[in-house]
């Protein structure tokens, strides 16, 4: 009798355990579930297209009276990558402050009256003409120009890329906003 009770046991507890073939087939049948699943979500986020919501690249840039002549005010540098700069004779010019050389952001010195950038080196003269280091040409200028109330709106979208070697200022006469 005990002989009988302990074979129940063994067939009970053969009848619990898993075999080999039905652990490998859970896992395949797994396998192919967490695929597709995993398409699926794929195919809901390709239903969603990403968009890149950015600002707007015309801003205002205040009144001309609050720009001094000769100077190169560093007020919209960070939050908008640009420089006004003011001439002697009261012409305005807007900047772009991203090195042509591998896009860093130049420092502006006032005692040497010079772009520095501080990756590698590029120098630039107050009107973006690059004049060291391997910057391949000036300094880009975004345009300017006064909008009915009389503030300065620089617009990012109208580009003017500098030739090398030329001066900034002949280049594009219409990058320059005289008043």
């Amino acid at each position: 009798m005990a002989r009988d009770t302990q074979i129940g046991i063994e067939e009970e507890s053969d009848a619990t355990t898993w075999s080999r073939r039905d652990f490998l087939s859970l896992t395949a049948w797994g396998g192919v579930l967490a695929f597709l699943s995993t398409m699926l979500v794929a195919f809901m986020r390709f239903m969603f297209p990403r968009v890149l919501f950015e600002p707007s690249p015309r801003f205002s840039a205040g009144r001309p009276d609050t720009f001094q002549p000769g100077t190169v005010d560093t007020r919209f540098k960070q939050s908008q990558r640009v420089w006004i700069v003011r001439y002697e004779d009261g012409s305005f010019f807007a900047m772009l402050a991203i090195c042509t050389h591998l896009g860093c952001t130049p420092n502006w010195i006032p005692s040497d009256r010079k772009y520095k950038c501080p990756c590698h080196g590029s120098g630039f003269y107050m009107s973006g003409l690059n004049y060291e280091g391997p910057a391949p040409r000036p300094l880009d200028r975004a345009k300017i120009s006064l909008s009915p109330e009389g503030d300065l709106v620089v617009d990012k979208a109208v580009l003017y890329s500098m030739k090398p070697g030329q001066d900034p200022d002949e280049q594009y006469p219409d990058s320059l906003l005289r008043i």
